[in-house]
């Protein structure tokens, strides 16, 4: 996927994302530039590959397939690494990428294209931060030759957390729109017929669904329980 636009998010909800979906390690080792072309070597998982890029204007990407070995030789004498996690998602045919960086430095962020059908951006949804499409410095070839930057903190709000689960809980058919994105706020009873039956004792509900979550962390089983109905 051509990642057109890139937005910083909440370290808590890229572990979210990870303890649910899982994800693919995936080493790169990068090399100086060069007229016309750029040049780095990935180890995904299942798959070893020599990437040339192509500058701007210039021909397509190139990519060669190239045996563990090999690729594990060039990595060891890149010019720089990045090492991350890749956990992909989806609403419709619009495929998203969330990349959890752990080297040179800890970073969160997450990827889209635009939405093939009108050749438009997607409006960001509410658990995206500060997008930082336009700023080389979190490319991943920067990345890896100058290091990490300072990213700024993004807030995680009650709406943002929402928006998130509906997500990872296939409540998205297609990508909401600006006015959309505004309600996912609203309490999940509001938003299923299937959540009209009776609600069981708070106490009992709340431990059931961080349960089911498989979150042990913290601060995200804070955040989790802030979702769970309250009783009025």
């Amino acid at each position: 996927m051509t990642i057109l636009r890139q937005f910083i998010i909440a370290p808590s909800l890229a572990r979210l994302i990870q303890k649910e979906r899982g994800g693919e390690r995936v080493l790169e080792g990068y090399f100086p530039d060069q007229p016309q072309r750029r040049t780095y070597v990935q180890l995904e998982e299942s798959r070893s590959s020599l990437i040339l890029e192509a500058s701007e204007g210039a021909a397509p990407d190139e990519q060669a397939d190239l045996p563990l070995a090999h690729a594990q030789a060039l990595l060891a004498v890149s010019h720089g690494q990045v090492e991350y996690v890749r956990t992909t998602l989806s609403i419709g045919p619009q495929e998203i990428q969330v990349l959890h960086f752990v080297r040179p430095g800890t970073l969160d962020l997450v990827g889209v294209a635009s939405a093939p059908e009108n050749g438009q951006d997607l409006p960001p949804l509410p658990w995206f931060g500060q997008e930082v499409s336009a700023q080389p410095a979190y490319q991943r070839r920067r990345l890896a030759l100058d290091g990490a930057p300072d990213a700024p903190e993004v807030d995680v709000t009650n709406a943002a957390l929402t928006s998130l689960l509906d997500l990872l809980e296939d409540r998205y058919t297609t990508w909401p729109v600006q006015g959309q994105a505004e309600e996912s706020g609203a309490p999940a009873a509001e938003m299923s017929p299937a959540l009209d039956a009776p609600v069981p004792a708070p106490e009992t509900e709340t431990d059931k669904a961080i349960d089911d979550l498989g979150i042990e962390d913290a601060v995200i089983r804070e955040l989790a329980r802030s979702l769970q109905p309250r009783r009025g």
